[in-house]
Formats: C-alpha cells, sequence, structure tokens
C-alpha cells in the first residue's frame, strides 16, 4: 500500500493499493489501527467489491475506474450528519461536472445511492457504520469504452458520455469528490435538500418505487415529489393528496 500525493481538505492520508479483495474491508482496518477521520484507501480493482443490495456486487474495469472507501470517525452516533448517503451523492455529482463541465445538467442523484448520466448510472455508493464510524465506499465509471452486455443499457462511463473525448486523470475527480464532501459535510455549500432536489432523478414523474427489501412485494405509485429533511423520499400516491415519506426501497425504473 502506498500513499498518494494529493489533496485531501479532511488532513488525512489517501493510500492506494492496485488490487484489493474490497476498499470496504480495508478501510475498517485503517481505522481500526487508528488512521484519522476523512481516510481514503483506493484500489486499481476490486475482487470482492459489493453494492448496497445482496447479489449486486459493484463491477469494475482494472485501472480506469474509481473505486474508494472514505472512512468518519464521528465523535458520537448523533454526531452523523443526516442524509449522509445522499449529500455524498450530490458531492459526486458536483464533482463530476467539475472533471466535466460539459456533462452539466445532464448529472443526477437517484435516490438513495446512485448518480447517473441521461438516466444510466455512472456511479454508485454503499455506506456502511458501526456506531460512531461511517464508511462510505464510492465507485465511479471513469475511463471505460465499453460494458459487457447485460449492463449497457443501465451503465454508462464519463468517458462515453463525454463522446469518446480524452479525459483528465481519474484521481483529480477523486480530489474533487473530496473538496465538495468537505464543503457539504462544513456547511460551506448551499443548502442541501435545495440544491439535491434541483438534480433529484425523476423528480416531478410519476414513478414505481417498492417500498423496503426488493422482494417485499409492498409497490407505490405516485409521483416523485421530493426529499424530507432527513434524507427520506416523498411520494404522493395514486389518489392521495399528500405526500408519503419512505427511508427505504428502490426506484423501479429498470
Amino acid at each position: 500500500m502506498i500513499q498518494l500525493d494529493l489533496q485531501n481538505p479532511f488532513g488525512a492520508p489517501v493510500y492506494f493499493e492496485e488490487t484489493l479483495p474490497s476498499t470496504m474491508d480495508v478501510s475498517r482496518v485503517l481505522a481500526a489501527r487508528g488512521e484519522p477521520h476523512g481516510t481514503v484507501i483506493a484500489a486499481d480493482f476490486q475482487e470482492k467489491g459489493r453494492g448496497r443490495i445482496p447479489g449486486r456486487p459493484w463491477k469494475m474495469d482494472k485501472g480506469v475506474s474509481l473505486s474508494f472507501t472514505l472512512f468518519f470517525a464521528f465523535k458520537d452516533f448523533f454526531a452523523i450528519p443526516r442524509a449522509l448517503t445522499l449529500r455524498t451523492g450530490l458531492a459526486i455529482s458536483l464533482a463530476i461536472e467539475d472533471f466535466a463541465p460539459s456533462l452539466a445538467a445532464r448529472v443526477q442523484v437517484k435516490w438513495p445511492n446512485d448518480i447517473m448520466v441521461d438516466s444510466k448510472k455512472v456511479a454508485g455508493i454503499l455506506t456502511e457504520g458501526d456506531g460512531k464510524n461511517v464508511f462510505i465506499g464510492i465507485g465511479v465509471n471513469v475511463g471505460q469504452k465499453e460494458f459487457p452486455e447485460a449492463l449497457r443499457g443501465k451503465a454508462v462511463s464519463i468517458f462515453q458520455a463525454l463522446g469518446d473525448q480524452e479525459i483528465p486523470e481519474r484521481f483529480d475527480l477523486l480530489e474533487k469528490i473530496l473538496k465538495h464532501l468537505y464543503l457539504e459535510l462544513n456547511n460551506a455549500a448551499p443548502p442541501w435538500r435545495s440544491s439535491l432536489e434541483a438534480r433529484l432523478y425523476r423528480k416531478g414523474e410519476m414513478i414505481r418505487f417498492i417500498d423496503g427489501a426488493a422482494e417485499s412485494g409492498r409497490v407505490v405509485e405516485g409521483l416523485l415529489s421530493g426529499i424530507g429533511r432527513d434524507g427520506e423520499l416523498l411520494i404522493k400516491p395514486d389518489g392521495e393528496k399528500d405526500p408519503r415519506a419512505f427511508v427505504t426501497g428502490e426506484l423501479d425504473v429498470y
């Protein structure tokens, strides 16, 4: 493992390893050995990268994706910022626009943990915790030229979205993500809810939503109204006057 010479506004090291089983698992090891709040571990390739939903692992091509985990050590559970995963998604979306300005207005945040470009997934977030410690795993499709057939209608890379233009070094994007997340979590950015709702995927549209676990069978159809104060998804179901708040579930859009 080496330490990269990157700017991290959290004042912590950014480590890198070519191949790891999982940056999430290594981040937990780093936290246990006393690494500071804001420490990053990135990898060229994860052998066992995982996603939010079991059975949907994060797939990446070696050397062209950006994959890392960021570790936060808060003083206690109550110090953890509300809607942390969504606010991380907001920071990533802003960083992608900084990294590739021509994508401005094409990047959106899909509740609860995906970033989209033109209705295709360009990045994903996995947040895990153990009390006051939070581990945020982030994967961004940066330089992939193509995806397996099963993913071509669902996934996109920044390279593809730019129309096969040359793109900057992917670790430049990592620096921009860290910068925007630092600003977001230190109240140096505009109010997160209004910023997020301005780029919320499918806001103001009729959607189909799976409430709770993917196999729950609880389907809600209605108007996606916005985001609640704690990051819950607000949907006004068909035939109802007021929005309802949902804290777990998934937009059924594929």
